[in-house]
């Protein structure tokens, strides 16, 4: 923690605190942009005469001693933390991990230690290939926050880069298999299919994705695999989905865009919450005790990018989906 201390000129009498700062020389010299310096401001870090001055705003008199508390700035490579890991192989190329849902893959804002990278790193120590960079070593592709399932992480270069262009080629011409299971609400028209829509940012909504003309190519293949409810009428549906794309949130969004988005997602089925009196009871508990989205990379399979023996796993849901599923039965 370092601290900046100056004294208001008189002639700075009626300018905003936040204009102000943002030109003083001592701020300047610190680096201290005036978005920065928003921030602090937003902490408590900034005092006016001893008092937090939280509002950008505020009128200065002249005269006053502002001092500015600037934290000390966090290590730019993440480190590693012992944090536990369901390691369903490993070797001296690569690794694979069955995610738990709620752990982040790699550092970023708002998550910036409590990530799967920070695990492998004290896991691993230095055999993490550096490709990806320091804040994603080894990561070739990852599941969302609240996605859990199985998911493979490069040790070495030369296993870093066979892994990134068979997830780049998505499996076309190569030995990728990834199967994820979900549970949407009602049940597709058809029993199996596959959904071609090109997915891009969202145009207001900048933490969605959308399915739009101008996005990049997005296919997912489905089946379904069991209906919950009266024929016709079912409440919910598990559905077993083949990735052809690899699109951030592209399974969510497709469900979503074909009119059965994946139960318990706030961020593309918030609209289907009012449909939690058909399901039974003991569903509605689950999904309630649930708080995340209803789907788990369930499947993983590859050849070895350095010995080319065929990898092939397979992992059940965890318990929170399991209980979900069961009591939809």
């Amino acid at each position: 923690m370092s601290a900046l201390a100056l004294v208001v000129p008189a002639e700075a009498a009626g300018e905003r605190i936040d204009r102000f700062l943002g030109g003083a020389p001592e701020c300047v010299e610190a680096n201290l942009s005036r978005s920065r310096l928003q921030g602090l401001m937003a902490a408590g870090g900034v005092l006016v005469d001893g008092a937090a001055a939280t509002n950008l705003s505020q009128k200065l008199k002249g005269g006053e001693i502002i001092a500015i508390n600037v934290p000390a700035p966090l290590p730019f490579a993440p480190e590693g933390q012992a944090i536990p890991l369901e390691i369903v192989f490993e070797d001296a190329h690569l690794i694979i991990i069955n995610k738990p849902a709620g752990l982040v893959v790699h550092p970023a804002p708002g998550h910036a230690d409590g990530t799967l990278v920070n695990a492998l790193i004290h896991h691993c120590g230095d055999s993490l290939s550096g490709i990806g960079g320091v804040r994603r070593p080894g990561i070739v592709h990852r599941l969302d926050k609240d996605t859990s399932g199985l998911l493979v992480v490069a040790k070495t270069d030369a296993a870093h880069h066979g892994l990134a262009a068979l997830f780049a080629d998505h499996g076309r011409s190569g030995s990728l298999v990834r199967r994820y299971l979900a549970l949407v609400w009602g049940t597709p028209e058809r029993s199996q299919g596959t959904i071609d829509a090109p997915l891009g940012r969202h145009g207001t909504a900048r933490d969605k994705m959308a399915a739009r003309k101008d996005g990049r190519a997005a296919i997912t293949h489905y089946r379904v695999v069991a209906s919950y409810g009266p024929p016709g009428h079912a409440a919910a549906s598990l559905i077993e989905c083949s990735l052809e794309t690899g699109r951030t949130h592209q399974i969510r969004v497709h469900m979503a865009h074909n009119g059965h988005p994946v139960l318990g997602d706030e961020l593309y089925g918030a609209g289907f919450r009012s449909k939690a009196h058909i399901l039974p009871q003991a569903a509605r508990e689950a999904l309630v005790a649930m708080q995340r989205q209803a789907l788990h990379a369930a499947v993983l399979g590859f050849e070895h990018p350095v010995t080319g023996k065929e990898l092939l796993f397979e992992r059940a849901p965890p318990e929170d989906m399991a209980t979900l599923m069961k009591a939809m039965a």
